[in-house]
């Protein structure tokens, strides 16, 4: 009976550490975060946020369980333009006092084959959460050969309509595109 203990016991551990829920943050010098949006259907205009967290919880050394948890700082806009980054920021865009936070939340994170992924999950911008299926790319993990981390890589790209958060809504489809493109691009180190 005490051997019987002792291996139930011993298989309760294994499984308690080999399904424990790993959290991995985001390495903001080796990460990017923004979005495109047509401008007067003759070019686009893009734009990247500087200030933002981002982690993923998983348990499985594949991800195929990852949680994503995304806050940006809507305020931390640069386009590379600041008269315009203080428009887009105002009433007539962002309106970053009124909303100063973008979030993202995954609900579902399911492979659809090789390194691809679905990423399912609800966006929370200007002031409207809506479900959202964005496109995932996980691109390996490795050791860090400088922090003897643990780091895994990913790229994610999707699309939204900008009009179903309530996002300049007076703005004409041939002033401004109808879909903002997002794109996000990092490294996550494992704690």
């Amino acid at each position: 009976m005490k051997k019987i203990t002792i291996i139930a016991a011993s298989l309760l551990a294994f499984s308690a550490t080999t399904f424990a829920q790993t959290k991995w943050s985001v390495d903001k010098a080796h990460a990017r975060l923004g979005y495109t949006i047509s401008h007067m259907t003759l070019s686009e205009s893009e734009g990247n946020f500087k200030s933002y967290t981002a982690d993923i919880t998983a348990s499985k050394a594949d991800f195929s369980d990852a949680a994503f948890n995304i806050s940006i700082d809507v305020a931390s806009l640069n386009t590379e333009n600041e008269m315009r980054d203080k428009h887009l920021k105002s009433a007539d865009f962002f309106d970053a006092e009124k909303y100063p936070t973008i979030t993202f939340k995954s609900t579902s994170f399911k492979k659809t084959s090789g390194n691809q992924y679905k990423l399912v999950g609800d966006l929370t911008f200007h002031g409207v959460t809506k479900q959202v299926m964005l496109n995932a790319v996980y691109n390996g993990t490795q050791e860090n050969p400088q922090s003897k981390k643990l780091v895994a890589g990913f790229t994610i790209t999707g699309s939204f309509k900008r009009k179903d958060f309530g996002f300049a809504t007076e703005a004409p489809a041939t002033m401004l595109g109808e879909d903002v493109k997002l794109r996000a691009s990092g490294e996550f180190v494992k704690e």
